[in-house]
This record gives structure tokens, sequence and C-alpha cells, in this order.
């Protein structure tokens, strides 16, 4: 537990009105690129450790996982109070995971988050999650970026380089960044938040010594950057920590080039909130105004490992959070009581009253899901925007409690990890009856059964690959009836077009938002027809479920039992119980019985789901599997093997980029050939490359594993050993007589 230093300081600056002396940011990076020891040195200059623990103590990386595996897993936040040049600040810290596995935690930060500290390891350069949070937070979450070159040790100790081709390296990485930046920064700030060393927005140093500079600390000291060569030469590290410490450098950059609360909002609730500007609401969220209506966001759930209590972290973006006051959730239509409120120091919590606008915050008393947007009682505000998130579950494991009784307790305990990480999934297919948690990869799937197994225990099997069922063409429209012959549907499925897939991805288009919104959105960006995307009945993943009937009496009696089936369509397809993917399904006919005692939920699911998966087989249907893209790095005498790897894998290059003496390779590589491939690379560089990874997306399985995979995700699912074919549906079809 780390011992909050000076709580009346921090409180005091929680709620003092002086916004220019706040800073709420993250520290971002490729795994391994030095992000908690950095922090170590932040909290150190803060007084919540000591100089010997200062990069060793890895402070924020608290979970026992997390110090076993030496990596971070969840996003810690802590509060840190400093005196810069004669002021006081508070600087409000997201200390974020680099692996690919956890990027749902780097999401939700950054939502909270006004401006962001890259990091990037010198000798690894710019790698796939590098690119990936640049993404999110410049292109996201709109935040201002500064950027820290560490492990410049390395280049010196390690590579030999001399200082012009230290220098070279260096310039190399801001290039690479400020290309990103300028790919993804908000439009007005392209050349603005470009990072520069000329400019102090740059730091160069090394984490795990504990120095480093920016051009403006150099002045200060009337130090040349060549000392740097020089001491390392003498062995003197002790020196460079001592008069180029690398909490002064980092601290320089966030200070005077990362924005505060009431400057980002400005531009930054645009971007997050799409209600009126003008609007009473509209204005105080762009000032920041603790007086105005309340509303915040939950953007992330800290689950104690030993008690199992859930903590809601977030920040206040308009208005004042009262302890004990009753909230409204936007999303989950119901209200809560703030039992306790605080912001957070890693796993301790300060009490506070009050919490005002433009500040995170700590509350107990209920759970809800993270990304939840909450008002005051009785306020009709809209909510916030989505959260984007890079990658989708891909990755299942079949789980089951070890004690059938505790079916219903698996239940709960899931569906609490699920909301504090909705980048997994769970899922209970009923025809198998298999209960399946789907994730990101391998290591996220793993994590979290330990902590399901910490509550009831599970036995769980081995990872396997989730595919995605899509059609390519439009299905023939099918009639079917019911098993009592007493009720019809008629309807045919099509894909769904892509702009409104990454729509429907991005959370732009809901079920939840109003239908002319909706409607006019559809129509606006994708094309749509005016009269049908008013008519839209479900939308679930990325699929909807579409009105086109005229004159159909009783629909609505059956309108749930009828969502409900669509809805275990869209989880579980018939080509292998796999998800269905980018489907519109379109009802155009009904008929629905006068007695209601003949519309129960199994006669309506039964021709419901006929006509989905008979229509669905006609249009062409294949398994579609995910696709990583790659990033390997190594010596230019070991390209020929890393190639080799990776055409063996199925594997395709995009790009092979000279840098320094290695090279960088750039490719594409299905999900399923990754298991021990890392090794695979490792082995055919002698050690000597570094490899990274990032979600692509979806691409048709080759047609020639079509029918091997398909048959094979049948049998272990304990399907029908053969492909599915119309006749398994084709007693439910209506026929005239």
């Amino acid at each position: 537990m780390v011992k909050i230093k000076e709580p009346d300081a921090i409180k005091r600056l929680i709620k003092s009105d002086n916004y220019e002396q706040k800073r709420i940011i993250s520290i971002s990076a490729h795994i391994d690129h030095g992000k908690t020891t950095t922090t170590d040195y932040l909290m150190r200059r803060a007084g919540l450790m000591s100089d010997a623990a200062a990069g060793q103590a890895l402070m924020t990386d608290s979970d026992e996982e997390e110090q076993e595996r030496g990596i971070t897993i969840f996003t810690s936040v802590v509060l840190l109070n400093f005196e810069i040049d004669g002021e006081e600040y508070l600087v409000q810290l997201s200390d974020t995971p680099g692996h690919l596995s956890f990027t749902g935690e780097v999401s939700r930060a950054l939502r909270a988050s006004d401006g962001v500290v890259i990091l990037v390891d010198a000798l690894e350069g710019v790698m796939t999650q590098t690119e990936t949070n640049i993404r999110l937070a410049v292109g996201g979450e709109a935040c201002k970026p500064v950027l820290f070159v560490n492990k410049v040790d390395r280049l010196i100790n390690e590579l030999k380089l001399p200082p012009e081709k230290v220098y070279e390296r260096i310039d190399i990485i801001i290039a690479k960044v400020n290309e990103l930046i300028k790919k993804v920064a908000p439009d007005d700030f392209t050349k603005n938040w470009r990072v520069s060393f000329e400019q102090g927005s740059v730091a160069i140093g090394s984490a795990k010594t504990g120095w480093a500079f920016t051009m403006e600390t150099l002045k200060k000291n009337n130090i040349k950057p060549t000392v740097v060569f020089e001491k390392y030469n003498e062995g003197d590290e002790r020196w460079l920590r001592e008069n180029l410490p690398l909490d002064d450098a980092i601290l320089e950059m966030i200070v005077k080039h990362l924005p505060n609360p009431k400057e980002a909002q400005i531009y930054k609730i645009p971007r997050i909130w799409k209600g009126d500007p003008e609007s009473p609401e509209g204005k105080a969220l762009l000032k920041c105004d603790p007086d105005g209506p309340l509303l915040g966001m939950i953007t992330k759930i800290f689950v104690d490992p030993k008690s199992k209590r859930p903590t809601l972290i977030g920040r206040v973006f308009s208005g004042t959070l009262h302890s004990g006051e009753e909230i409204r959730l936007v999303n989950m239509k119901q209200t809560a009581r703030v039992r306790r409120l605080g912001v957070q120091e890693i796993t301790d919590i300060l009490p506070m009253e009050e919490i005002p606008a433009g500040n995170l915050f700590s509350i107990f008393g209920f759970m809800c899901p993270s990304g939840e947007t909450f008002v005051a009682e009785g306020s009709d505000m809209k909510g916030f925007e989505a959260i984007e998130y890079v990658s989708e579950p891909v990755v299942s494991r079949s789980i089951k409690p070890v004690d059938p009784q505790d079916i219903a307790k698996l239940g709960e305990v899931v569906r609490k990890w699920i909301m504090a990480d909705p980048t997994a999934r769970f899922f209970h297919d009923k025809e198998s009856g298999e209960y399946r948690l789907d994730g990101i990869d391998p290591l996220q799937i793993e994590i979290l059964t330990k902590r399901i197994n910490e509550q009831v225990e599970i036995s769980v099997s081995e990872p396997i690959i989730v595919y995605r069922e899509k059609m390519t063409e439009t299905g023939d429209e099918f009639h079917t009836k019911s098993p009592n012959g007493h009720n019809r549907i008629k309807m045919f499925l099509e894909p769904l077009d892509e702009k409104t897939v990454e729509l429907i991805k991005k959370k732009k288009v809901t079920i939840e938002m109003p239908e002319r919104e909706r409607a006019q959105l559809l129509r606006d960006e994708a094309g749509w027809d005016a009269k049908e995307a008013r008519k839209i009945l479900d939308i679930y993943e990325n699929c909807m479920l579409v009105d086109q009937m005229s004159g159909v009496q009783r629909f609505d009696r059956i309108e749930p039992y009828v969502k409900s089936t669509f809805k275990e369509f869209v989880e579980s397809g018939p080509l292998a119980h796999e998800p269905v993917m980018g489907v519109k399904a379109t009802i155009t006919d009904a008929t629905i019985h006068t007695d209601p005692a003949h519309t129960g939920y199994n006669e309506v699911a039964t021709m419901t789901s006929a006509a989905l998966n008979l229509s669905f087989l006609t249009g062409r249907p294949g398994l579609y599997e995910p696709i990583l893209n790659v990033d390997i790095k190594t010596p230019t005498d070991t390209q020929g093997g890393v190639i080799k790897v990776l055409t063996s894998h199925r594997g395709q290059i995009v790009t092979i980029e000279g840098e320094e003496e290695a090279v960088a390779v750039k490719g594409t590589l299905p999900t399923a050939e990754t298991i021990g491939i890392a090794d695979e690379f490792r082995s055919a560089t002698a050690g000597r490359s570094f490899f990274g990874y990032e979600f692509r997306g979806f691409e048709a399985l080759p047609s020639n594993l079509q029918e091997e995979i398909i048959l094979e995700i049948r049998e272990r699912k304990g399907m029908p050993s053969e492909l599915p074919t119309l006749g398994s549906w084709s007693r439910w079809v209506y026929r005239r007589t």
C-alpha cells in the first residue's frame, strides 16, 4: 500500500479552481519500453518512495501477477504533488499497460486524460504498440503528446554507437513519431502537436539509471549532451542521475507542454460528447465548470485482488460529484448511490466529500461497466461517446465450475470481470452447452480465468482461436413456420455494408440512440434510405435486424422472442457455432396467431432461427480468421531467417525497411499461427530480434482450409461431423397447400 503524502495538500489542490496547476495524463508505450520505471522516479519526487527504491520497486505494478510476470497488466492511478519553479502542481497520472492483451486499459485511461507521455525504447524504436497508442491517444481521445526516448544507455553500452549515430537514431524515432501524430491528430493541431527536442517536448535519457534531459534542462544547467558519453566512458552514471534527474525533465515537459483540464476540454469534449455545444450543458462542459450540471464517466474498475471489492475510477467533466449523492447511470438506465468518494493512490483511497470538474475520482457503493456515463438524478443529459477499442475477442477458452451447483455464482463473478474489461466476452452456447470466455489473446484470458478461479473453482480448456462466420452475397428470402403451424415469418439476410459496420463498431450507431438521430446518421454517413433507417429493430455486435413489414398485426407480441433469437444466431452461426459478422437481417412479412397460447417462445424462436440460418447458408458464407499486423526488428544478417519463419506460417510481407545495422520487417500473420512463433523468431535470429503485433481485422480463411477448419471446430464442439445444409431447417419452410 502506498502511503499518501500530504493528503491535505492533495485535497486542497483537487478542490482548487486554479486549473493552471492541474494535469491529468497517461504514460503509454510498447511493452518493456520503461513506463513503470519512469513512473517510479516521479513517485520518488513526490515523496512516495525512497531514492534507492526508485527505478527498482516498480511501485505501480502492485498486483502479484504483475510482479511475477514483470509486466503491467492493469492501469494504476496515482496522484502526485510537486513543486516546480516555486509553483505547486497536482499531476493525476495513469501508468498504462504496454501489452496488446491490455489495450482496453489504455483506451479507458486515455478517455480520462488530457495529455500523454509516449515512451520509446531507443534500441527497439517505434513498435506496433507505440503506433497503436499514438493512434488511440492523439487520434481517438485528443490527448496532446510529449515524447521520452528511453534506454539511450543501450545505444552507448550495447551497440557502442558514437554520439553522431546516437543522435541519428533519436532523430529517426522523433521523425516517425511525428509522422504518426500528423496522420491522426485533430486537424487544428497537426503542426502544434508535433514533438520537438528544440522546443522542449522531447526528453532523452535512461529510466533505469534515472537520468534524462530536454533542451531546456541542458540550457538551465549549462551542460552539453556529449557529457552523457563522457560519463558512461568514465563509469560515472551517478553523476548523470544527480545532475540530469529524470523527474526534472519529464515534469518540465508535463507542466510546460501538456494542457490543463480547462484548456483540454475545449477541444476534447466535441470529440467525445455529441450534445449541443451551445446548450447550457454544452457550455459547462467546454468550460470544465464545477458549478455546471453533473456529467462524468467511469473509465476504470479496480477490483482489489484480496477483497475482490470493486472501486470505480473515472473523471468529472462538468459539475461537482458529492459523497452520498444519488446519480443516474445513463446507459444502464439505473440510479446508484455514491456511498464513498475519494481519489486513488494506486491501491489506497483518500476520502473526499466532493470532487469538482477537471479531476479524477474513486467511488465505492455500486457496480457498472467501464465506460458508463453518469449524471445527476433526474437529469436527461446526453451521455459520452463509447470508448473505442482497437482489438476484438479472437481467442476463446471454455470454462465450467468444478461444482455444477456453482453455475449461477460463476455467471455473477464473470459478469463483474467483463464489466471491468469490456474487451472480453462471456457466452453460453445453449446447443453445445459450452460456457465460453472470449478475449483479445491467450494472456488476457489466462489472467481473467485466474481471477475468476479465485472466487469460483473452475476447469478451463486450452485456448482456441475464435473465427467469424460471414456471408458474401445476399441470401434467398425464406418463409418459415412455427412447429404448431400457426405462425409464420418471412425474411432474408445480406452482408451489411462496411461503413455501417464501422459506425456500429465505433458505437456511433446504437440501438439505444433516438430513432430519428440514428436514422439521420445512417443516411448521411452510410447512404441508407431514410425510411428504412427508421425501422431498425435491433443492433447486436455488428449485425442489424430491420423491419420491412407492412400491415402485420400483433408483431409486438413476438418481437422480444424474435430479437432474442436473432442475438443467439449472431453469437452462434450455422457453419461452426462461431460468431456471425456483418449481417443485415430484414423481416418482410409475418403472421401471428390471435391466441397468445400459440405464440410462445419455442414456436417463434424455431421459425425465426430457421429463416435466419437458411438465408445465411444461401449467401455463400465462409469462415473468417483474425489477422495481426506484425513488426519484427532484426539485424540485417538475420533478415532471411525472419522472412522464412513468417512465410512458413501463412504470413505476408508488407514492407522491409533498413534501420542502421537492422531491418524492420512488417507484415501480416493469422492469429492461429502465432502460438510459439516468438520463440521461432528468437531462434532464427539468435535472440537478436524484437517482435510486436497488433490486431488488424478479419480476413477470409483460404478456400483450401475452409472445410477442414469448419469440420475441426464442429467436432470439438460435439456437433454433427458434416457441413450444414438447408435440409437441417427445411421442415420449417412454409409452403402453400
